[in-house]
């Protein structure tokens, strides 16, 4: 691997050698190793405390966070067996979700992150069955093997991106996402990443993160959607990339919008639809005073606008949407037409919503006295801006689901003939 150590110079993107399958393979495996000299400790769970379901597609879940994307698969498994599509107001109160769940195609197993408030959040809306594990990604040895993996990896943000991303001395943690594909080798892997991935490096980033991934034994699938083409009241760009192991006969589809302007589509959900409700008891909020990079765009929507992208962090939540609108007084210079003092963030339970998520998950926080009120609702900020809306979630996983099922009566039916001597 030697030869592709070279030197850099500071923001120049130097494409990658175009390696063959098997070559960016071999490269990947010698990372691999050298993190295991590095990071990679023994486990601290055996088998024996992972819960599998025989009759489901079970799942692994990394970098799990709150849970997003796992409640937006779990949902569509649930679809996909009922028969019907649901909406978050089918399941608003949590002990109509908890009779149902179990019948989802898809099994929660291993959930892992480092990120502690998201996983007491995990831990509360998830069955006490799923193993949640706080630990560094690469310190886990090794992974639960499962039918489906999860996780939206952290984005590489380095301002150069190759000869070889996996071989750059500054670790890159989707090579851990990629050592779970090749240890465990699931039939299914789902993965998210902001649209900035696409760019990164003048593409040159994305496409070797793709070809790692197809390297480790699977076809992939990309694209870029919006989450408002999907029922979000949010403009939310997002690239997933769906992998689908080679020897299998399926073929992935990402689904078509069901919302917009066109023809036979739904009508965008506004904000008024999503959170007008809660104009006068938004609950707690964010405060303080706006940073000049703040101010330097508008960061207001109207009512029947969908909301600017939730960030993951309080300071830079979207304002409410009452009132009069920003004003342009210059370039990268606006102010608010009534003053800040009449205008607000918005709060933890109105970006919930935004987010898609249902009215009774509940996002935990730092119980610590010497926390400020502010950092305490900021860790909220972080989880719920970290997250896949449960919505566009559930829209990205149906098509598998709807394979899954298939698939597992599939071999239902086999293992019964085999025991009928059929």
């Amino acid at each position: 691997m030697d030869e592709f150590k070279r030197e850099r110079g500071r923001g120049k993107f130097k494409p990658a050698p175009n390696l063959s399958p098997e070559e960016v393979r071999e490269v990947l495996l010698e990372k691999i190793e050298e993190e295991r000299d590095i990071y990679i400790e023994d486990n601290d769970f055996t088998q024996d405390e992972l819960t599998y379901n025989p009759d489901k597609f079970n799942v692994t879940s990394l970098f799990a966070g709150a849970g997003g994307l796992d409640l937006g698969v779990e949902l569509a498994g649930l679809d996909a067996v009922i028969g019907e599509e649901t909406t978050n107001e089918t399941y608003r109160e949590r002990d109509t979700f908890e009779a149902v769940r179990h019948e989802s195609i898809f099994h929660k197993v291993y959930a892992n992150d480092f990120f502690k408030e998201a996983l007491e959040t995990y831990k509360n809306c998830f069955p006490e069955s799923v193993y949640v594990h706080h630990k560094d990604i690469r310190r886990v040895r090794e992974f639960p093997t499962a039918n489906i993996v999860l996780g939206g990896f952290p984005c590489p943000g380095f301002s150069e991106a190759g000869p070889r991303l996996v071989d750059d001395e500054r670790n890159f943690l989707y090579i851990h996402y990629i050592r779970c594909l090749m240890q465990t080798q699931p039939e299914i892997f789902i993965a998210e990443n902001v649209k900035g991935m696409l760019t990164l490096g003048g593409g040159e980033a994305y496409r070797q993160i793709k070809q790692d991934f197809e390297a480790a034994g699977y076809r992939v699938f990309d694209k870029l959607v919006n989450a408002r083409d999907y029922g979000v009241p949010q403009l939310r760009e997002r690239v997933f990339l769906v992998g689908v192991r080679q020897d299998l006969d399926f073929e992935y589809h990402f689904p078509e919008p069901t919302h917009g302007n066109g023809e036979g589509l739904l009508p965008y959900v506004t904000l008024r639809e999503a959170i007008g409700d809660l104009e006068e008891n938004p609950g707690p909020y964010f405060t303080g005073s706006y940073s000049t990079i703040f101010m330097s765009r508008n960061r207001k929507k109207s009512w029947d606008e969908q909301s600017f992208t939730i960030q993951a962090s309080g300071r830079q939540a979207p304002i409410h949407p009452g009132g009069l609108p920003m004003l342009k007084l210059g370039e990268n210079e606006w102010i608010f037409q009534e003053g800040e003092e009449n205008n607000r963030r918005l709060s933890i339970n109105e970006i919930k919503r935004i987010q898609t998520f249902p009215e009774w998950y509940e996002f935990e926080t730092s119980n610590s006295p010497r926390l400020a009120e502010n950092s305490k609702l900021d860790k909220i900020y972080k989880q719920i801006g970290n997250a896949v809306p449960v919505e566009l979630a559930r829209a990205i996983a149906r098509p598998i689901a709807e394979w899954a099922v298939t698939r597992m009566q599939g071999e239902r039916t086999e293992r019964d003939q085999i025991r009928l001597g059929i």
